[in-house]
């Protein structure tokens, strides 16, 4: 009887490839829960719970993310500067307009785990409002290593 043992990425064997997901006319929460896996990593077949297996994730036209129902009105972000009557609130719609990479951000934060692993995820994550990024480099070597490959 041949005994198996479950597979352990090593951080060192785990190499983290790029990709750029357009969010135009997308619904939030479906958005960021795409995102939250691949920073995971969990759509891999070497995921390990406890290395950090992910991919970089490029996020772009962010200002122009859908939600539904009646949430731009609605919800409400909160901060609280830690002094006694200092809790902060912004709407949705409100945030849409100044910073509409936060929104994104802290949607996929809510989904990540809460630990050192999951705030080096959250670098990983790169969000930008309009439809340009500065990554076109990482994500160009991606495509050629897999041209290489695909010769080879």
């Amino acid at each position: 009887m041949k005994r198996t043992s479950t597979y352990f990425a090593k951080p060192g064997e785990v190499t983290a490839n790029w990709r750029v997901i357009d969010v135009d006319g997308q619904v939030l929460g479906r958005v960021a829960r795409d995102i939250s896996v691949a920073l995971q990593g969990k759509d891999k077949p070497t995921y390990t719970p406890h290395a950090l297996t992910g991919d970089f994730v490029v996020v772009v036209n962010a200002a122009k993310i859908k939600v539904t129902g009646r949430k731009t009105e609605q919800k409400m972000y909160y901060r609280h500067s830690g002094y006694v009557g200092n809790l902060k609130t912004i709407r949705l719609k409100d945030m849409m307009e100044r910073h509409p990479d936060r929104v994104i951000q802290l949607a996929v934060k809510g989904m990540l785990p809460r630990n050192n692993l999951g705030r080096q995820m959250l670098t990983r994550l790169k969000i930008y409002a309009g439809d340009k990024h500065p990554h076109e480099a990482q994500v160009q070597a991606k495509k050629n290593r897999q041209n290489i490959q695909d010769e080879g």
